[in-house]
């Protein structure tokens, strides 16, 4: 149980840092929307993640409910059965002594006759009490069957266990992956450049089309905070190209809500509607395209919005 509370804590950990963006610029990126969409890998990961751990919660809690109704059952027939082997020794302690008396006494009196008469019809009427409390135990372990096999049905197994643990240790490598791909850049080849001399030539891969590389530059950007508004809309820009559009929507969404009154805007907002139209969002492509016509309406991406809202509709 520790181990699993370990898991929750530690995806609250990542999740509080990987969605630092607000969810309202976008919408997109959002964990807890019903239907969320624009997530990049890892968000995805992690969405997956915290669904199974919720799986394992439900499944552990009703367990523990279930064992705690078993609990309880036992100790009603640990009762019953305390009962009935009370009575039952009391009634042989009785029994016991008339006969003892009787031996030694040579009792052959009515009296005596009258004492025996009244055990014997106190013990016919124990065993009529012990019949009715032994069907008690019964149902009871009729009961207790049930919940027993609800428990064997419901129980989290090993391998379940072990199938979350997996998840989250491939949440935590794909993490690791990504902080360390803000770094991959070798020391040798920027060592001793400054940030606009990185910026420049992370837009000079770019211009190539070297995305791969470009990415790593501008990412390592934004791990010295510098410019991260703009270097976040780049690397949307390829993901874009790339046609990852679920990593584009994530950084345009990051970048927007650093910087909305950037040059760039009309364009970061037409290839957002573009992602959301292509990953089959078209509600939100549908608002996007018509914030764009109405903000920026002059620009030619108005009219290119303009053109694929008309398809929509």
């Amino acid at each position: 149980m520790n181990i699993v509370k370990l898991i929750a804590t530690l995806a609250i950990i990542f999740s509080s840092s990987l969605l630092n963006a607000e969810p309202s610029a976008f919408g997109a990126g959002d964990l807890n929307n019903p239907n969320p969409y624009g997530l990049t890998q890892t968000e995805a990961v992690l969405l997956e993640t915290k669904k199974n751990l919720n799986k394992v919660v439900v499944k552990s809690n009703n367990q523990a409910n279930e064992v705690e109704s078993l609990r309880e059952r036992i100790d009603g027939l640990q009762t019953v059965v305390e009962s009935i082997s009370t009575s039952s020794h009391e009634n042989r302690l009785k029994l016991k002594s008339l006969i003892d008396e009787n031996e030694i006494k040579g009792q052959t009196s009515i009296e005596h006759e009258k004492r025996v008469s009244k055990a014997i019809k106190q013990n016919s009427d124990l065993i009529i009490v012990n019949t009715n409390e032994i069907e008690k135990i019964n149902l009871l372990i009729v009961e207790i069957s049930k919940i027993v096999d609800s428990i064997n049905k419901s129980y989290v197994t090993k391998s379940e266990f072990n199938s979350l643990v997996n998840d989250v240790n491939k949440f935590k490598d794909l993490v690791a992956k990504e902080l360390k791909e803000t770094t991959t850049v070798k020391k040798s080849s920027t060592e001793g450049m400054s940030n606009g001399d990185i910026e420049t030539e992370a837009k000079s891969l770019y211009d190539r089309k070297n995305y791969t590389q470009a990415i790593k530059y501008y990412k390592q950007l934004i791990e010295k905070n510098y410019k991260p508004a703009r270097s976040h809309y780049m690397i949307g820009e390829m993901e874009y190209y790339r046609k990852n559009y679920a990593e584009a929507i994530a950084y345009f969404k990051k970048s927007a809500s650093l910087y909305s009154k950037a040059d760039y805007m009309p364009v970061l907002m037409l290839h957002t509607a573009i992602s959301m139209q292509e990953t089959g969002d078209e509600k939100n492509a549908t608002s996007f395209y018509n914030a764009l016509i109405s903000q920026h309406p002059q620009s030619k991406e108005a009219k290119t919005a303009t053109s694929r809202l008309s398809k929509i509709k």
